[in-house]
């Protein structure tokens, strides 16, 4: 299944992304800025939303000195005049919320997130070395990746763990269901599980804009892991039925501000795409593992076939057992005893 069959029938009303240190009006009192990331993935959108006599900062972007640099661009160039009120985060990874702890610290402002993308983002930036110890490193290794590989993950893949500023010691709790004002606009509250454990999306129902954070994406499927703290975790049944919640709760022909990529319309047209597109990266691994047993390591080929650095190897292998116990749990996939210390998994 090709994820981009459906990209000819969005539409894509903003066609250039906006400059350093420049912003893009989407909607009256709302702007769109776009910060650089030193990944392949080489940006991250952060949006303003006019909140009284300044500013509301959705995002924020990796803690490098560049982001910093762009964040004064911004506040002396097209947000001059208005400061920030408040910072709200959608979800707990580095390009997100990096610089959360700077901003607040500097310009005084309340942080609003999930509670569990707070706490989440609390214990990775505690100690982000543990990732690299014990049971994390386990992790790699029964599911077959060499010693080799195991350790350039761990000491490169999961580098961009320490791009980020401590975080503030108080948050507002935001929370699926409730309201939230910013302003004259009224969003309601989305959260979503999968990409992140409980990111937050805000749905402004009478302008129809849809701020989707990094759930639904215009050219990329959202990265939907495994990781080494919930060995066993379901995130892609979990992002699966997000993105059927969305469809029902979310106007097909609202404007989506997405957390990568272009802001587009055609909701529903991304939603189906995205489902079909983990349907068919299921089908891939019971075929290869009908024809031979693998691990989670030997599957990574199945589904990223092209070279990876180690950023995306992490990614990848955790992508694909994200999928792999997807399948076990429901009995598509199973696992079989681990002769050689490797785990490994045939089709039932």
């Amino acid at each position: 299944m090709d994820l981009q069959q459906h990209e000819p029938l969005l539409t894509f009303p903003f066609l250039q992304p906006p400059a350093p240190g420049q912003t893009v009006e989407v909607a009256p009192g709302l702007l769109w800025a776009r910060f650089a990331l030193p990944f392949s993935l080489n940006h991250v959108n952060v949006y303003f939303i006019a909140d009284g006599d300044g500013w509301a900062a959705f995002d924020c972007g990796i803690a490098t000195d560049s982001t910093r640099e762009q964040w004064q661009a911004l506040l002396d160039g097209p947000l001059a005049g208005r400061p920030l009120t408040r910072l709200i985060i959608s979800h707990h990874h580095p390009d997100h919320i990096g610089l959360a702890g700077w901003l607040c610290e500097r310009y005084n402002l309340k942080l609003l997130m999930s509670q569990a993308e707070y706490l989440e983002g609390h214990y990775i930036a505690l100690n982000p070395d543990q990732m690299a110890e014990g049971p994390f490193r386990q992790f790699y290794v029964d599911h077959g990746l060499s010693a080799e590989a195991t350790e350039i993950v761990l000491r490169q893949g999961h580098g961009y763990l320490r791009m980020v500023t401590p975080l503030p010691h108080t948050f507002r709790r935001l929370a699926h269901g409730e309201r939230l004002r910013i302003g004259d606009r009224e969003f309601e509250i989305y959260t979503g599980g999968g990409h992140s454990s409980e990111q937050v999306m805000l749905y402004c129902r009478a302008e129809n804009l849809f701020i989707g954070a990094d759930q639904v994406l215009a050219k990329i499927s959202p990265n939907v892991s495994v990781w080494a703290m919930e060995p066993e975790g379901d995130p892609l049944g979990l992002y699966r039925r997000s993105l059927r919640e969305l469809q029902g709760q979310i106007d097909a022909d609202a404007l989506v501000l997405p957390g990568h990529n272009l802001p587009f319309r055609g909701l529903h047209l991304r939603l189906q795409a995205l489902e079909e597109h983990h349907a068919h990266r299921c089908a891939q691994l019971v075929e290869a593992c009908r024809v031979a047993p693998h691990s989670a390591s030997e599957l990574v080929p199945v589904m990223f076939p092209r070279e990876l650095d180690p950023h995306q190897l992490s990614f990848a292998f955790s992508e694909v057992l994200a999928h792999v116990n997807y399948l076990v749990d429901r009995d598509q996939l199973r696992w079989m005893p681990a002769a050689d210390g490797v785990r490994r998994l045939a089709a039932v």
